[in-house]
């Protein structure tokens, strides 16, 4: 029997939403083919492209039903960061979400009710990022839920590359132990705002990356080959 990438998106739409959906897979899976990974591993950071990105999300699992529930996004390139060229969604959760999960990031039920689907958000993500790499910070939280949400609703692998911001913090000052996004933010001298709001705190990140970049440069840690190189002598 031929297995149908769809199956789980169907009975959800109507026909030309089908039709849409099609095509959103076609498009992903052409921009899987065409990305070039590996090249990216001798651009110099100074001059690598990133997208810089966090989620909000109901919990910790995906694959026990927790949920994405906001994405936000900002380009980088090298130590600059490009205000002009940010990304942020809701997106429509599938149940109501906890009164925990409101009181920390401002984002009410009545929101969630109006925000468009996953399938829409995460497509329009990937239309922004393109082939860039991306970052975040502690990024096995993102990977997981962008793996189960791209295997859920495309049937298909999630293959962006995803730098961790603690390789960064381990090679420019292995001697610390900075942990939270607050505490790299305070020892860099970033003025924090905005915590668990998505595009907030990609944007706190996207200010620690410009700075590490500046700081591995100074290790003579000078692309992404240099900095995995580093974390395996490590």
């Amino acid at each position: 029997m031929t297995f149908d990438p769809l199956f789980f998106m169907k009975g959800k739409f109507s026909a030309n939403q089908r039709g849409q959906s099609q095509q959103q897979v076609a498009y992903l899976r052409q921009l899987q083919r065409e990305m070039r990974v590996e090249e990216t591993l001798h651009v110099p950071l100074t001059e690598l492209n990133v997208v810089v990105f966090d989620i909000e999300t109901t919990g910790f699992y995906p694959d026990q039903g927790d949920q994405i529930i906001s994405i936000g996004a900002i380009k980088v390139k090298g130590d600059t960061i490009k205000e002009e060229e940010s990304f942020y969604s809701l997106v429509k959760s599938e149940k109501k979400i906890s009164k925990e999960i409101e009181e920390l990031t401002g984002i009410t039920n009545e929101e969630m009710n109006e925000a468009p689907p996953l399938s829409e958000v995460l497509f329009q993500f990937f239309q922004y990022v393109q082939d860039l790499t991306l970052v975040a910070h502690h990024a096995n939280h993102e990977k997981n839920f962008l793996q189960h949400a791209s295997w859920k609703l495309y049937r298909s692998s999630f293959k962006h590359r995803l730098v961790d911001m603690s390789f960064l913090y381990r090679i420019a000052e292995p001697e610390l132990n900075l942990i939270t996004l607050d505490e790299c933010c305070n020892y860099n001298g970033i003025p924090i705002y905005g915590r668990h709001h998505a595009l907030y705190d990609a944007k706190l990140t996207a200010n620690l990356w410009s700075i590490y970049v500046e700081k591995l440069a100074r290790k003579n840690c000078l692309s992404l080959k240099d900095m995995y190189e580093g974390i395996t002598k490590g």
